[in-house]
């Protein structure tokens, strides 16, 4: 149900820039376009878990609102639903950290950063569209997780077509701007644009997890297409359009 791919990403730092740490070990991040049960969270956590299974890479990261699908109408999930368990123990086994999509108390649209140690929230999606400002509301600030020595800038969808959140997230010190999406089939160029924007405004990694298949929100067919972007604004990995896909690179 998961096909894998991975690449090599080599060389496409710059040894001079701030923050790089020439110590670190590579990053080996995967992006996921999971199939997803409207409303369901047990069947999500499930599906997450194999595709944590499948990348077996050390950080994956899931599209918007992943573990509910795009209902915004989903009750929060608690970091510590014990539907989420099946995710927590894939993440043991893999020694990895997941990113995925979940409304949170607040009311926000947040990312989760789950762990064989358990779950908590890693980011608050700040700019939202109109429809689901009527139900939630905005987060405060950008966030940056630090994973090994790599500092990964969290965004939510819009975040990412807005510069101001990409450069105060890189004000913050970010080695890859990693961002779970949702866009229609026929707007999927939109989050390339985006991210080759990123990436090479602000010479870093970009990873792009984009929702695949139908949700709520009238998205009956999303555009998948998720894909791992160099500084230089290249592609390097890239799904096709079917939920269930994983691709993952090595960042060397």
């Amino acid at each position: 149900m998961f096909p894998r791919y991975e690449v090599n990403l080599r060389g496409s730092q710059e040894a001079d820039r701030p923050g790089a740490r020439d110590e670190r070990a590579p990053l080996r991040l995967a992006v996921a376009q999971p199939p997803c049960v409207p409303l369901d969270v047990a069947a999500n956590a499930r599906a997450h878990a194999a595709a944590v299974r499948a990348a077996r890479a050390r950080v994956v990261l899931f599209p918007e609102l992943s573990l509910t699908g795009y209902e915004l109408e989903a009750p929060v999930v608690p970091v510590d639903d014990p539907r989420l368990a099946p995710l927590v123990e894939a993440c043991a086994e893999a020694g990895a950290l997941a990113l995925a999509g979940a409304p949170v108390a607040g009311d926000h649209i947040a990312m989760l950063a789950v762990t064989g140690e358990g779950v908590r929230v890693a980011y608050r999606k700040v700019w939202l569209g109109d429809a689901e400002a009527r139900r939630f509301r905005p987060g405060d600030a950008p966030a940056v997780l630090d994973v090994d020595g790599w500092r990964l800038g969290l965004a939510i969808c819009k975040d990412s077509g807005v510069a101001a959140h990409a450069a105060q997230t890189a004000a913050l010190g970010m080695d890859v701007y990693a961002a779970g999406v949702l866009e229609f089939a026929s707007d999927a160029a939109v989050p390339d644009q985006r991210a080759h924007r990123i990436a090479t405004g602000h010479r870093v990694w970009v990873a792009v997890a984009s929702f695949a298949g139908s949700t709520g929100g009238g998205y009956t067919e999303a555009a998948g297409r998720s894909a791992i972007w160099t500084p230089k604004g290249e592609v390097y990995a890239r799904a096709g359009t079917e939920p269930g896909e994983v691709v993952g690179a090595s960042l060397d």
